[in-house]
């Protein structure tokens, strides 16, 4: 047939019958096969085959971890500005000694040089703890009562002495915004073993954010529903969460019924910004889910006497932070799989008065940080819950202002708790003057390994598929897990 009778042309001209339905029925086992694909992408099964090139795809509650975890749950501690390890954790003498001086040459990546001063040692005295010996400060003497259950790494050592790039390094695995946070990944990754409740809550102090506020639990590039949900220590723990009047059962189902017709007609009609709808209707379940298992999970008034004391509830001092600590106790009593702790601003910052500043903050969360210790211990669940206890940085060796730190990244220190951490010891050391990490080094990557590791999960297999690239919590650093910390 001549070509330019193009426009004349019929079906039957073009393709025979048995070749129309030969390609119809390839073409349907097509879609059909592609439908059975994106069931499995959306289902997220971890893969089967071994080796790190086996990446976790997760969906939080049918994954599982890759190998027998030490540790069900984690909580992290977390001290904004920056804790003053010379006054803490890290005993000094030739500091002390030095007191005054002219700091070293080598002191050459200060945050400004030209604001510092002499050395300055601490007026606080160390003495050994319990029966391990290590050294803690005379202004934290609860948690040094806990001395043979921690783990305390003197050789931390971070990329950045701005509060911001140092809080997303700690946070988030690298100095950048808009990633992912640990917690998120952890979420990701295992979710919660309870479906009534959250599986990463962030219990903050309720009239002010941390500094760098909501990014401190972003879920970043990850879909929304893996961030952390604020839970309030004070009034009511989640907000709205109860209906203002009493509903009959038979109304709430038939509301819950409706609302979900109407969310999936929503979905349909709006695919492109499906996973911020999916999250937003998965907090509204998890909502509904909550309105009796969050009340219950937070009413500290179930607790005894002797242990709402244990952790400073009757004190105005310690009652803030206790009542967070107190609380995550009990979520991971009931299967929240990761709790974050902060304290308000960043009141570890003591760029003036550090001697007074960082006794007036240890005396308001050393007796609960202990206290939660204590009460996981006595309870069965520290054995299988992980405490991480540090800020971003530490504070510099030299003074500022005449009586204060500034930032520090090379070194520092944190500590470690519970779920499979080997307690009773010091890792690492700073040098002389507690200025550069000099044995044992320990990066950020090294700790994030360690706590992926004590979960269960080897950190390069927990990746994202991003853009074309497998995204990581350690990215591209030589991560090790810290095994000389591990039982």
């Amino acid at each position: 047939m001549h070509c330019n009778q193009f426009d004349r042309l019929t079906l039957p001209d073009l393709i025979g019958r048995r070749e129309l339905f030969s390609r119809m029925g390839a073409g349907l086992t097509g879609i059909a096969l592609a439908a059975l694909l994106k069931d499995d992408e959306a289902r997220a099964e971890p893969a089967s085959s071994g080796g790190a090139a086996a990446a976790v795809v997760a969906a939080p509650s049918q994954q599982r971890p890759q190998h027998p975890p030490r540790a069900k749950a984690v909580i992290q501690l977390f001290q904004h500005g920056g804790p003053s390890h010379m006054d803490l954790f890290d005993p000094k003498p030739e500091l002390n000694q030095r007191d005054g001086q002219p700091m070293p040459k080598y002191f050459t990546d200060l945050v400004t040089l030209s604001a510092h001063g002499g050395l300055l040692g601490t007026p606080y005295k160390f003495k050994p703890a319990g029966k391990c010996g290590v050294e803690y400060s005379e202004i934290i003497p609860h948690t040094a009562n806990c001395a043979d259950d921690i783990a305390l790494v003197r050789s931390m050592y971070s990329e950045h002495n701005n509060h911001e790039q140092a809080l997303w390094h700690m946070h988030t695995g690298l100095i950048v915004s808009g990633r992912p946070t640990l917690g998120s990944w952890v979420n990701y990754a295992l979710g919660s073993e309870n479906k009534d409740l959250p599986a990463y809550v962030v219990l903050r102090n309720d009239s002010a954010l941390p500094v760098d506020g909501t990014r401190n639990w972003s879920s970043g590039w990850l879909p929304p529903r893996y961030q952390g949900v604020h839970f309030r220590h004070t009034g009511t723990p989640v907000l709205y969460l109860q209906p203002n009047t009493p509903v009959a059962p038979e109304v709430q189902r038939l509301r819950s019924d409706l609302l979900r017709s109407l969310n999936s007609e929503h979905r349909e009609l709006h695919k492109a910004i499906d996973p911020q709808l999916e999250a937003r209707i998965a907090s509204y379940e998890l909502a509904a889910r909550m309105q009796m298992s969050a009340a219950e999970a937070l009413d500290l008034s179930q607790e005894t006497k002797e242990t709402q004391e244990l952790y400073g509830l009757d004190q105005p001092k310690t009652g803030s932070y206790g009542r967070r600590c107190l609380m995550a106790r009990r979520l991971v009593e009931r299967g929240v799989r990761f709790v974050q702790i902060f304290v308000e601003g960043q009141r570890w910052d003591t760029h003036a008065n550090n001697a007074v500043a960082t006794k007036a903050i240890c005396e308001e969360t050393d007796k609960p940080t202990a206290a939660l210790l204590i009460d996981l211990k006595r309870r069965g669940l520290l054995d299988d819950t992980l405490l991480v206890w540090g800020g971003e940085f530490g504070r510099t060796p030299v003074s500022q202002g005449g009586n204060g730190r500034d930032h520090h990244k090379q070194g520092f220190s944190l500590w470690l708790a519970g779920g499979g951490i080997k307690g009773g010891q010091s890792y690492g050391a700073t040098d002389e003057l507690g200025y550069h990490a000099v044995e044992n080094r320990v990066k950020v990557s090294d700790l994030h390994a360690t706590i992926l590791h004590l979960l269960g999960l080897d950190f390069h297999r927990v990746t994202y598929r991003l853009r074309g690239r497998d995204e990581r919590l350690t990215d591209v650093y030589d991560a090790k897990v810290l095994t000389p910390l591990l039982t």
